[in-house]
């Protein structure tokens, strides 16, 4: 039996976690401007990227999600004429802020996250 021995990622620093948290958490701009929710994690990810790898793997799977969540917010706005739109609107908006708070608080404690159901993309 082979036993994979990679040893593990060293845990990055507090400021980083948080500036890999704030990429994840700044989506809820949307809350308050129109396409926040693509803007804030841009934004913090184009100013942090070059600060470490971390950082910058955080800030592309967040700015990825946020892309796969106005996608889908846009078929269901579609699929509003047959109803079923609707309540498809409110699951992505429920399933996008679990999510995104999910990946903040991982992330926080040094463990990278990758948003389940997300198209990658930005590389």
């Amino acid at each position: 039996m082979m036993i994979d021995s990679q040893p593990p990622l060293p845990v990055p620093s507090k400021e980083v976690r948080q500036w890999a948290m704030m990429c994840h958490f700044a989506a809820f701009f949307g809350l308050i401007f129109p396409f926040g929710n693509l803007l804030g994690p841009l934004i913090v990810w184009q100013l942090k990227k070059e600060a470490d790898p971390f950082i910058d793997a955080q800030g592309k799977e967040a700015l990825n999600f946020q892309i796969t969540v106005a996608i889908a917010a846009m078929i269901c706005f579609l699929l509003m004429i047959v109803v079923i739109g609707f309540p498809l609107l409110m699951l992505v908006g429920v399933g996008a802020l679990v999510l995104t708070i999910i990946a903040g608080v991982k992330v926080n404690d040094g463990i990278a996250y990758r948003y389940p159901f997300t198209w990658r993309l930005i590389k």
